[in-house]
């Protein structure tokens, strides 16, 4: 991840000038820097062979893949004493591009409703006795980065294969392979997400700024939603793992 940083980082910088805050670049940058001579170091000797090494220092960024590689280990190992004996799947929320490109410089609104809604919309549609009837847990993980490092916020949610039913005295189990319907948790994602995104823009909770200055006008603001409305939202659900652990 660092040497991709280093290699692609300052062309992607200068090609997203205006849309990258300041905590996004002061992130890439210790991430660039992280264990190399820009931060310092110290050297290791052996008492018993005299060889040196230099040891260069950590940026201790919390989205530093090296730094935290220690913490997501201990993360996943905390999350695993919770799994149950049954089949996970993994359901992706995908928020569409004009929705994104609000999150710049609304990100903790967006992204707190991203996280909220999607577990909202599992949960509601879970429930309903149509499709499982059942009370289900999920955990959630927000990314906000692509792969081409690219602003594209996501949320990565493990759902086990069933719940408990809504009287809580027994377990449903989901069909073989199936959790959800896709479509179904698309269009509730999709209203859900618009109303409470709707309702932090009449609460004076989202800022616009540059290119998206014109949604500050409430007219503008509500023909966006109104377009929203009537493309499909990315809800992807994969097969069942193959192990809980």
């Amino acid at each position: 991840m660092a040497d991709i940083f280093r290699r692609r980082g300052p062309a992607w910088r200068a090609s997203h000038a205006g849309h990258v805050s300041l905590g996004q670049l002061k992130a890439m940058s210790a991430i660039e820097r992280c264990r190399t001579a820009a931060l310092g170091g110290h050297v290791e000797r052996c008492e018993d062979c005299a060889h040196l090494r230099i040891s260069y220092n950590s940026c201790r960024n919390r989205h530093c893949p090296k730094c935290q590689a220690a913490a997501a280990k201990e993360w996943l190992t905390d999350r695993q004493a919770d799994l149950l004996p049954v089949p996970y799947f993994h359901v992706v929320f995908t928020l569409p591009g004009p929705i994104a490109d609000i999150a710049y410089h609304n990100t903790s609104v967006v992204y707190d409703l991203l996280l909220k809604t999607a577990a909202e919309t599992l949960i509601t549609i879970a429930a309903d006795p149509k499709h499982l009837g059942a009370r289900i847990g999920l955990t959630a993980v927000l990314h906000t980065w692509g792969s081409a490092l690219t602003h594209h916020p996501h949320a990565h949610i493990i759902v086990p294969g069933g719940g408990f039913a809504l009287d809580s005295q027994h377990w449903i189990a989901c069909r073989p392979r199936f959790l959800l319907a896709v479509p179904v948790l698309s269009r509730l994602f999709r209203r859900l997400f618009l109303e409470k995104l709707t309702a932090a823009y009449q609460a004076g909770r989202l800022q616009f700024f540059a290119d998206q200055a014109a949604l500050a006008e409430p007219p503008v603001f509500r023909a966006r939603v109104a377009e929203l409305r009537k493309v499909e939202w990315v809800v992807y659900a994969k097969r069942p793992f193959a192990s809980s652990s």
